[in-house]
């Protein structure tokens, strides 16, 4: 299908009529628009349904490597221009190596640098966003510079360069998620422009042909351990991407300490053999945890770790096994819309542990009962030496289970500064607590808010986060403690805040800070029809 490219049309600003160059080794969809002088580097993949429209603002500029997926809208104003790395006037500059996720929008004057990721329905306008910048989703970005480096969470809007200088930086987690995002798009690049050649198609369809019976008979053998439909397609996948396939197993004490033992290497490349030596695997290690291990050999890094078998599976059929696939990335869980298998966490504190641990943050828990809790007496649960959201999510799970009829919180712990970003009760005696019933709600404690207060004034994080949770329904409530009192958690409450206006909110937390400013001073949010609280935050510290 030929792809529709036109050239720009004759307007009162532009009579130039230039058309698109796209280089050769770009794949563009026939279903996308590409119209003006808009030049389109090598190996760019660009999405169906996306619209680059030239004809007001332009030239237009796509790295190599980059992507740009389904609904991305790129346009730009006639007036307003950015200066681009070859030192050339751009109305939209997107730089190499660069995600533009779908239904993003990016407006020029408009620069997006190196090795970027823009997460879904963000929008970039007359800003600069420095090389190497992780934006998530649903953000606005607008008149400012945003540095290199800088992570921004979803929802945020930076609208002034204050905000945009107090940006957190991305962790490695995220820088290799970016990475694996560029991977797998240039990897359909490649997939499309086989799929648009006969000649390429015609020797998979024969191998398909020819394996077709032997793969249906391996299937039938291990009936025995048979692994799930999704499991199969899993291993399939990491073949076909040239990835190599490994196994980790480990008892019960082994995986809350995170130290997994090797089975058997798996050297073949057929995915029959592969799916046998993983059943032999879980066979040899029933009643302990079996994990999927999928590994780059080239980047020399793992692409995956899926844990396929716990000790309450019944056979190790696979079919209970969890689906959280991760490598060490908040950003691709969320990119692949994945879900939580867990039975006893909510959607919200999953995707909150996922958060976490994205962002470099420990995970631990703390356990009470009824007396304890009143008192704020919290005992420490096993340390959690995890890895990844399956991991945490077991461990937790176990940890509820060692202490049913007693509250149990989870722990967010940021290690380089010795604190905790998050503390989120996940267990009451009369059972796991429950998904907030709110449309669209999300967890109460973002793990991406770790900003503390200072000289008596919130931070923009902070005010977010209240406001958030007002528009959630939920109380705002402030307590205070001195050093001696917070190491037994011992809190006292400020006066109760009993607006729901943001502005006297804030002006109510600033004054609780200021009359104790020699204490540690915590935000609430309390869930009023729950009768339960939401989110503790501390946001000042002596």
């Amino acid at each position: 299908m030929a792809v529709r490219s036109v050239a720009a049309p004759p307007t009162p600003w532009s009579k130039n009529l230039a058309e698109p160059k796209i280089h050769d080794t770009a794949y563009v969809h026939s279903f996308s628009n590409i119209i003006g002088d808009v030049h389109i580097g090598s190996n760019v993949m660009i999405a169906p349904g996306t619209s680059i429209r030239a004809d007001e603002g332009t030239p237009f500029h796509i790295g190599q490597q980059s992507n740009i997926q389904d609904g991305v809208v790129i346009h730009g104003l006639e007036q307003g221009r950015v200066t681009g790395d070859d030192n050339n006037s751009y109305s939209v500059w997107v730089g190499k190596n660069t995600s533009l996720t779908h239904m993003a929008l990016i407006h020029g004057p408009a620069y997006v640098g190196d090795d970027c990721f823009i997460g879904f329905r963000s929008t970039v306008f007359n800003a600069r966003v420095g090389n190497g910048c992780i934006v998530m989703m649903h953000v606005l970005i607008q008149d400012v510079e945003i540095p290199p480096g800088k992570y921004i969470p979803s929802g945020a809007i930076i609208t002034n360069q204050q905000q945009a200088d107090r940006l957190p930086d991305v962790q490695d987690s995220d820088v290799k998620f970016a990475t694996h995002v560029i991977g797998i798009n240039d990897a359909l690049r490649t997939g499309y422009r086989c799929a648009d050649n006969i000649a390429c198609l015609a020797p998979i369809r024969n191998e398909q042909a020819k394996n077709s019976n032997i793969t249906q008979m391996n299937y039938s053998t291990y009936a025995g351990t048979q692994l799930s439909s999704s499991l199969a397609d899993s291993i399939r996948n990491l073949l076909a991407q040239g990835y190599s396939v490994g196994a980790e197993y480990a008892d019960a004490r082994r995986f809350r300490t995170g130290s997994w033992r090797t089975c058997g290497p798996i050297s073949s490349t057929r995915d029959s053999e592969v799916i046998a030596a993983l059943s032999a695997c879980m066979a040899d290690h029933q009643g302990e945890y079996v994990r999927l291990i999928g590994i780059d050999t080239k980047a020399k890094r793992r692409v995956l770790e899926e844990i396929v078998q716990r000790p309450g599976d019944n056979g190790s059929n696979g079919n209970g096994a969890t689906t959280h696939k991760s490598n060490g990335k908040v950003g691709q869980a969320a990119y692949q819309n994945g879900g939580s298998a867990s039975s006893k966490l909510s959607a919200e504190t999953v995707a909150q542990i996922r958060g976490l641990l994205a962002q470099g943050f420990k995970v631990g828990t703390e356990h009470a009962d009824a007396r304890r809790f009143r008192t704020s007496s919290w005992q420490s649960g096993a340390s959690l030496q995890v890895r990844n959201e399956s991991e945490a999510i077991a461990a937790l799970e176990s940890v509820m289970s060692q202490y049913p009829g007693e509250y149990v919180r989870l722990i967010g712990i940021d290690p380089k500064a010795k604190r905790r970003v998050v503390e989120e009760l996940i267990q009451r005696p009369d059972g796991p607590v429950a998904q907030s019933a709110k449309p669209g709600a999300t967890s109460g404690f973002k793990a991406t808010t770790t900003g503390s207060a200072g000289s008596g004034k919130l931070t923009g994080k902070t005010i977010d986060q209240i406001r958030n949770l007002l528009s959630q329904g939920y109380k705002i409530g402030t307590e205070h403690a001195d050093a001696r009192r917070f190491r037994t958690g011992s809190w006292s409450s400020c006066a109760p805040i009993a607006t729901s206006r943001e502005s006297e909110v804030i002006s109510a937390l600033e004054s609780c800070m200021t009359e104790h400013s020699g204490d540690y001073v915590r935000l609430l949010g309390i869930d009023s029809k729950a009768k339960r609280r939401v989110l503790e935050e501390i946001i000042q510290r002596p």
